[in-house]
């Protein structure tokens, strides 16, 4: 127990100590919180912190969870759903370019089709946890374009679950194409299910949650995300979108001022280890041997979000600044790449998945947050004449 809380302590500190460096030059946490786990990861030369990485699987996802219940308590379902069709449309096009896109360079690698599917999943979704923290550190809650990139990543989860339905038979995780069905009938309408008690069941929740004393409120608001996102991974969906749609059902009580505020510790604390974690798993040994295709990828994945965000904006009437801020902040991918690849491995799908996948991930969760902080640079770059307005100035780089 004692080395397990030592080791604990030092990841904390020297995420807590590389983030604050990096701040001093204006570069964001995400990257350096992975960098801190790559310098104490089996992987890399010098001190080895964590010999089998998988024993911090719990505690990070709580990283995870905490901070999409955290944004789901900043909105409700009306902000998700006032898009409407516009909404479908810009998440259809997002979907359309990059899933589509990561499965012509797939086949074209000639690694096998049912590899490229695995490259397809794992290049064209945007990873959830990198999203929330761009959003929350940049403090872009509050801007127009948020409510888009919140709908679209939902989107993709809803598209996700078909995904993993699709692909169980190719993963081994489902015997026909009608068991793949049935866990997306199963997973799509439990998320229907929290949907309809955060749009009507917020106040009998709020009943269930609320206490007089910020110790108990913590207490009970904890449990029942917890309680939610297990729910959801036991039935298909993330358990990070079952923790955000924990946080839309919270957002409609009395109590959910209170929450916010009380979460923020636990969200800020336990997001430092998810990327930590994050940074434990990646093996820069395995680079060579995929680096030119992984960088196409991330070349195309860049050139197709971005291309994706200007469609978008141009639906929701939003300015060039909103675009680019769309196209960075929902160009990183993480988690669910590498539990695709995790699962491609289990399957004996090719090797070469996971080196691949890696890079794309690494590459991107670093590139993406610093491209975010500097946005308002990039906004001069798209035409005028594709996105007519003035353009809002971004609150980041004018601090």
């Amino acid at each position: 127990m004692g080395r397990e809380l030592i080791v604990l302590g030092v990841a904390f500190l020297l995420s807590g100590l590389l983030a604050r460096a990096g701040a001093r030059f204006g570069l964001p946490t995400i990257p350096l919180f992975v960098a801190a786990g790559m310098l104490v990861s089996p992987n890399t030369p010098g001190p080895v912190l964590f010999d089998h990485p998988e024993e911090l699987e719990l505690l990070a996802a709580f990283g995870l969870i905490f901070l999409l219940f955290y944004l789901g308590v900043e909105f409700s379902v009306e902000d998700l759903t006032s898009g409407g069709g516009r909404l479908l449309a810009s998440a259809g096009i997002y979907l359309g370019l990059n899933v589509g896109g990561g499965l012509l360079l797939g086949l074209a690698l000639g690694w096998g089709t049912s590899e490229a599917l695995i490259v397809a999943g794992a290049t064209g979704i945007s990873s959830s946890a990198i999203v929330t923290k761009l959003l929350v550190e940049l403090h872009r809650l509050a801007n127009p374009e948020t409510r888009l990139i919140l709908g679209i990543i939902v989107i993709e989860d809803l598209f996700l679950a078909l995904y993993l339905a699709a692909l169980a038979p190719v993963l081994g995780q489902a015997d026909s194409a009608a068991d793949g069905a049935l866990l997306f009938a199963r997973s799509l309408a439990f998320l229907l299910a929290l949907a309809a008690v955060a749009r009507w069941g917020g106040p009998l929740v709020g009943r269930v949650v609320s206490a007089k004393g910020d110790e108990l409120l913590v207490v009970l608001f904890v449990g029942f995300a917890l309680l939610v996102a297990g729910l959801a991974y036991e039935l298909g969906v993330s358990d990070a979108i079952g923790a955000f749609m924990a946080g839309l059902v919270l957002a409609g009580t009395a109590a959910a001022t209170r929450i916010e505020r009380l979460v923020r510790p636990l969200r800020d604390a336990f997001a430092a280890l998810f990327f930590f974690a994050f940074g434990l798993s990646i093996d820069p040994g395995e680079i060579g041997s995929v680096l030119v295709p992984a960088l196409a990828a991330i070349g195309l994945a860049l050139v197709l979000t971005m291309t994706a965000a200007i469609a978008a904006a141009r639906i929701n009437h939003l300015d060039r600044q909103a675009a680019v801020n769309v196209g960075f902040s929902v160009a990183a991918r993480g988690e669910f790449a590498l539990i695709l690849v995790t699962l491609a491995a289990d399957a004996g799908l090719d090797s070469r998945l996971a080196p691949f996948v890696a890079v794309h991930v690494l590459v991107l969760a670093l590139v993406s947050p610093i491209l975010a902080h500097r946005s308002s640079a990039f906004a001069r770059l798209i035409p005028e004449r594709l996105l007519p307005g003035e353009d809002r100035r971004d609150p980041v780089a004018a601090a």
